[in-house]
């Protein structure tokens, strides 16, 4: 089986393709070949491992050289983040839409040519949720909540969700979008997601770094931890079209917490020393966008795939601080 990671360099994309080398099958077929195409060269570990080969660049150039390639199954990953959706117009619909709908119809053309139609993962984002006028947030988002983005990124998400729904139902690729939660919690760098504070207020407190929270300490949120985050994308990927349920894309299971929450299981992870690294600082644009986002959600879809959400956010921080020794200073 021949793989394609978009975005694999980045958080998410390398930590799937560790899941799957490790794996070894995906959807009961052998791993040859995982492909990471992104802006940077993959991680050294990864690099080192035969079955891993980059490609580095910008992914609207090399789409119609990817699709020529031909793949078994495809996880689309890369996009640029809300933040920088509302900083430059251009750039978010250039790195997200123009360059989908190029991967799309690479992978179009190759079924076209003969060959398979790929199976495509998309990942999507609760964002593509918020409150209209004519349209109000309900207090839980279901499996049939109508999406009305209020953020570009989501606005983003949204189309290209319909993009791989069409696609799909004209049977150029098998395509199934995954709506992922906030991933809580990143290490690294801080990025210019939006809801980058979600990780940051852990992550910088644990490594004896002062951390700014934009928020207020009761805003509610809707996590997934990195682990049950990939455990969704390579559910999803391996469901029938059948258990996979129509076209319609589909809520990974989500933990809703708030901000306190948060702090209470870093302070009881982390030590009274780290909780107080935190302060708050209102950033009314953060508060907007991030307040706009769902924070309940119905689990029926995702639990028939056999997901659940994380116990409890205490656990999350826990795992964090056990796959990321070096990061923790010591308490």
């Amino acid at each position: 089986m021949k793989l394609l990671v978009t975005g694999g360099a980045g958080f998410l994309g390398a930590r799937l393709a560790r899941t799957l080398l490790a794996r070894k099958t995906l959807a009961g077929k052998p791993i040859d070949t995982i492909v990471l195409a992104d802006l940077v060269a993959p991680p050294a570990d990864l690099a080192a491992d035969a079955r891993i080969e980059g490609r580095t660049g910008a992914l609207l150039e090399q789409a119609a050289e990817l699709g020529r390639e031909g793949f078994d199954g495809v996880f689309h990953l890369a996009s640029a983040v809300s933040a920088e959706c509302e900083l430059d117009f251009d750039l978010g619909l250039r790195s997200n839409l123009d360059t989908s709908r190029a991967l799309l119809d690479a992978l179009r053309a190759h079924t076209a040519a003969g060959g398979t139609p790929a199976r495509v993962v998309f990942a999507s984002s609760v964002a593509v949720f918020g409150s209209d006028a004519a349209v109000p947030l309900p207090d839980v988002v279901r499996d049939n909540t109508l999406p009305t983005p209020q953020s570009s990124y989501g606005i983003h998400k949204f189309i290209i969700e319909q993009l791989v729904a069409d696609y799909t139902r004209k049977g150029h690729i098998d395509g199934r979008t995954a709506r992922l939660m906030t991933v809580s919690v990143r290490p690294g760098r801080p990025n210019g997601a939006a809801s980058s504070f979600l990780s940051g207020i852990l992550r910088e407190p644990l490594a004896g770094v002062a951390s700014v929270c934009p928020v207020s300490a009761d805003t509610q949120v809707a996590l997934a931890s990195p682990a049950s985050t990939i455990d969704g994308l390579i559910a999803v990927f391996e469901a029938s079209r059948e258990d996979f349920g129509g076209r319609t894309a589909l809520n990974l299971p989500a933990l809703t917490v708030s901000v306190q929450d948060m702090l209470d299981a870093l302070e009881a992870e982390g030590g009274k020393a780290a909780r107080a690294l935190v302060s708050f600082e209102p950033n009314p644009t953060v508060a907007a966008i991030v307040g706009g986002w769902p924070a309940r959600f119905e689990q029926g879809r995702s639990l028939k795939l056999g997901l659940k959400p994380d116990a409890d956010f205490r656990s999350v921080v826990r795992q964090y601080m056990q796959d990321n020794p070096q990061a923790i200073k010591a308490q």
